[in-house]
């Protein structure tokens, strides 16, 4: 038997069913999925051109950065160049590269951006070690922008977090960095930053915060501005001392580690303390002065400019003046009050529900210093010692002999802890604590004051006040309030008499006399009741009789007085009534010194104005201000009321001023029930007036006259504005004798030239 195998398969078929090389399969699988990495990277890389077209199309143009002009500060200068204000919606000043210090570049790029000399505008590094920081620590632990991205967000974006607003920095910084060096877009960097308090860029930071310019700061002070762009606010120190210092140290360590400064610096800048010393507030020396600017250039340029362009405007005022003017206000003001007797009826912060540590007065944007005059709170009342705090972290001491005036010998029997009182801060004396002040009690009753000054040469506006304390309120009694002017309105009614041929020597009756007037009988008075009979018109004029002027008005025709009146610049609608002649319209400060100022101009009246010229920060001329030039009379009518007006001084009304020494004149104002006292005046340079009263048009006080509480004010101004001028004199010849030692005669010099000067300027 024999054996027959089976029959095995077709070949064919095994190598077709059962045979397939492995390396076949893989390149298929290879070849497959290399297509799909390809569509898939084609279709991200679509997308991401779709999202850059989206999210470019409303990039701004970098060229635009070739033309930035940053918003800056308009400052105004006073007519010495020395700065007494400024506008602006940030406080910034521009400076270049070469005037940031080294030592704030390095603990700038120490803190913000280490490797900013050498990355493309993007450091990728940073980035993804700032998003797993983020990730890891579940919320925004570390910032990854470097300066040039902080620089893009701050010039062209909105401060959203959103990833379009992120990838919009980043394509901008490249940009930057493209068409850029390092030092122009630091220099950006500097001027553009936010540090807090309403401050843009490190050289307006270090004048506010350490009042120096940026290239003038130390180790510790640099590292402080340094650490700021982080979080202004978080990292303030005004408001967070600790926490800024602690930033602070933190940019000193960083600034170690890059080696840029050595141990034992780093060691000796952390020891020291943040020495603040906070900038002024802007405006503060004549803020009513600088607010008629605002308004001015406001109206002229639009306040979008002024308060952005970084304008320089050079103004009339003269700060040293300015400065007496606001000091004569104040002591007169106060001199007045204790006249007047202690009235007490204090407000007290615990009465009206608060606290004493949480009281915080408007006055204290200053620090106090010797001679002003500030609100503050009592916080401890002792017998013979009261403790009043005058600032957030300054107190004065008050001893018996500084509250005398009130006639208390207690201080606990007219004072309690929490009454806001009203202080003097007077010089240090020997042994007194340099963390505690002295000084004496006063009062703010209410009573204000107004004080402008012009240049009878030139109209400038040397000084201006406007009341007690523009913290407390900024209404402008100088331009704004329209008071009665008494006697001095009687300025008006003899210079028609004198333009209708009267005379210095011409006689009038002081006697009892009834009017009889559309309204009924009018029967005046003079002011202490005793009638002179037949004197002189200048006798007349300087003991302010009122009878002779109201004689000469009815005489003359009061619509001629309001005419004159106007023709000297008064603007205000006068009703023709008699009783005008003594002063019964209301008038401005502003229009009665402008048109004194006339009589010693030989009749030439200069509107006066604020404002010198403006320039741009290119030094390019916007505007400069000319006087507007009117006569008033005629020189002949104005050296006549010169004798009257110098009569006041040397034998009249005003005879007080005569402990001047210089030539003077003027003219007291006081209306019913002593409402309103005046006084207006000049030297041959300067025209000064002076008003004081209530707001509310309630009685100073019984002969609380013109000369006993506007003159004072008036002679403490005036004799500060008459220092530089020894050997001034009025023009022309004065023919009236006048005391010895009075000024009764002057040869023309100095003001006449001076005057022709700016005539023919105008002209």
């Amino acid at each position: 038997m024999t054996f027959t195998p089976p029959a095995q398969p077709h070949s064919s078929y095994t190598r077709r069913v059962n045979f397939r090389p492995p390396s076949s399969r893989r390149k298929k699988l290879a070849g497959s999925t290399a297509f799909a990495v390809l569509a898939i990277l084609a279709a991200m890389f679509g997308s991401l051109c779709g999202l850059l077209l989206i999210y470019t199309v409303d990039l701004p143009q970098i060229q635009e950065l070739e033309r930035y002009r940053p918003n800056t500060t308009t400052v105004l200068y006073d007519i010495h160049g020395v700065q007494i204000g400024s506008f602006a919606l940030e406080r910034r000043i521009v400076v270049g590269y070469d005037d940031i210090p080294p030592v704030l570049r390095h603990a700038v790029i120490s803190i913000e951006d280490k490797n900013f000399e050498s990355h493309w505008g993007v450091n990728l590094f940073r980035v993804i070690g700032a998003a797993y920081r983020d990730l890891t620590a579940d919320r925004r632990a570390q910032g990854a922008s470097t300066l040039t991205m902080q620089l893009a967000k701050n010039l062209f974006l909105s401060p959203e977090r959103s990833f379009r607003r992120k990838l919009q920095e980043v394509l901008l910084s490249i940009q930057i960095e493209r068409n850029f060096t390092k030092e122009q877009i630091f220099t950006l960097y500097v001027n553009q930053i936010y540090l807090g308090q309403g401050v843009y860029g490190f050289e307006a930071g270090s004048e506010y915060y350490f009042s120096k310019h940026a290239r003038d700061l130390t180790l510790p002070e640099a590292a402080l501005l340094a650490a700021l762009p982080r979080g202004p606010s978080y990292y303030s120190p005004v408001t967070h001392s600790e926490r800024a210092l602690e930033r602070r140290n933190r940019v000193l360590n960083a600034m170690l580690e890059d080696g840029v400064i050595t141990a034992q610096q780093a060691s000796e800048a952390k020891a020291a303390p943040l020495g603040l010393h906070i900038e002024p507030p802007p405006n503060t020396a004549a803020p009513w002065f600088v607010e008629e600017v605002r308004k001015e250039l406001d109206q002229r340029f639009g306040s979008d400019m002024v308060h952005q362009s970084g304008l320089r405007v050079d103004t009339t005022l003269d700060l040293k003046l300015q400065q007496a003017a606001n000091q004569a206000v104040l002591d007169g003001l106060a001199t007045y009050e204790r006249r007047r007797g202690w009235q007490g009826h204090l407000l007290n912060v615990i009465v009206a529900g608060s606290s004493v540590d949480a009281f915080h007065h408007p006055d204290w944007v200053l620090p106090p210093t010797p001679g002003a005059y500030i609100h503050g709170v009592v916080t401890e009342v002792l017998p013979y010692e009261v403790t009043v705090r005058v600032g957030d972290h300054q107190s004065a001491i008050l001893a018996p002999e500084d509250w005398t005036w009130t006639n208390d010998k207690l201080a606990s029997d007219f004072l309690k802890t929490g009454d806001i009182v009203y202080v003097h801060i007077l010089p240090a004396q020997s042994g007194d604590s340099g963390s505690v002040l002295h000084a004496s009690l006063e009062q703010d009753s209410g009573a204000q004051a107004s004080l402008m000054a012009v240049d009878n040469a030139s109209g400038d506006v040397l000084a201006m006040v406007g009341g007690r304390d523009f913290n407390l309120s900024q209404y402008d009694r100088a331009m704004q309030a329209q008071r009665q002017t008494g006697s001095s309105f009687k300025a008006y009614v003899y210079t028609t008499a004198m333009e209708a041929g009267d005379k210095p020597d011409s006689m009038v009756l002081d006697a009892p006399v009834t009017f009889h007037t559309a309204s009924g009988a009018y029967s005046p008075h003079d002011y202490d009741n005793r009638y002179q009979g037949n004197i002189t018109l200048l006798h007349a004029f300087a003991d302010s009789r009122n009878i002779p002027a109201l004689k000469l008005a009815q005489r003359l025709g009061i619509s001629n007085v309001i005419a004159t009146a106007h023709r000297f610049g008064v603007t205000s609608d006068i009703p023709p009534f008699l009783p005008i002649a003594l002063g019964a319209a209301g008038i401005s400060l502003y229009e009665q010194v402008a048109a004194y100022s006339s009589f010693p101009n030989d009749g030439i009246r200069l509107t006066p104005h604020f404002v010198h010229k403006v320039t741009t920060a290119d030094e390019e001329v916007l505007w400069e201000d000319t006087p507007d030039v009117h006569v008033a009379t005629d020189a002949k009518t104005a050296r006549e009321m010169m004798q009257l007006f110098e009569a006041v001084i040397h034998q009249g009304t005003g005879v007080a001023a005569g402990q001047l020494h210089h030539p003077l004149g003027g003219k007291t104002g006081t209306t019913n029930d002593f409402t309103d006292a005046w006084f207006l005046g000049f030297s041959p340079s300067v025209t000064c007036g002076v008003w004081v009263g209530y707001d509310d048009r309630q009685s100073l006080g019984p002969k609380e006259t013109g000369a006993r509480a506007a003159l004072p004010i008036w002679m403490g101004f005036m004799r500060a504005a008459i220092a530089d001028h020894p050997d001034e004199n009025f023009p022309g010849e004065r023919p009236v004798a006048a005391p010895v030692g009075s000024f009764a005669t002057s040869s023309t010099k100095g003001t006449t030239s001076r005057l022709g000067a700016v005539l023919q300027a105008a002209h």
